[in-house]
């Protein structure tokens, strides 16, 4: 099977946080915020296979500042490691002022995605190939351990 590198399933997501994006405070909901995560994880988890894709968790975030009305949401996603049919991908959330273009992180999520074959069910992923980035080889072996953290905490 075929090799993918990280930087190929690189997505940048950007959004303009509107009046229906927002709760009473004026700052976007966190749920809002969360499914931009997915979308922008299925896009990278997409391109990394080239098939079809599930969300199969989001690991937990935390948000580190809010996301005023009228801001500029970045997500940057990519594809942290690959295993035989899922793969993680990291998202990156940034705040933007858009009248400075200072930008500053509001979370960071993990991601796993399985890859569906044409019968819908787990099918077979390519592999992931880090080799020459040291930050994607850093990535991959992190991801290794959230990996096992999240297997050993399965009922």
């Amino acid at each position: 099977m075929e090799s993918v590198r990280p930087a190929a399933t690189h997505v940048t997501s950007t959004y303009i946080v509107l009046p229906p994006h927002t709760n009473v405070h004026g700052t976007a909901f966190g749920g809002q915020i969360a499914a931009w995560c997915d979308i922008t994880a299925a896009v990278a988890a997409h391109r990394f296979c080239r098939r079809p894709v599930v969300t199969a968790s989001m690991d937990q975030i935390n948000f580190e500042q809010p996301v005023k009305q009228g801001m500029v949401v970045v997500l940057e996603a990519q594809v942290n490691q690959a295993w035989s049919t899922s793969m993680e991908i990291g998202v990156v959330v940034q705040a933007e002022d858009p009248n400075t273009g200072i930008r500053m992180q509001v979370c960071t999520a993990f991601l796993t995605f399985v890859g569906l074959g044409d019968d819908g069910k787990p099918t077979r992923i390519p592999k992931l190939d880090p080799r020459g980035d040291p930050d994607a080889m850093r990535r991959a072996e992190e991801a290794e351990l959230r990996r096992q953290t999240r297997l050993a905490s399965r009922c």
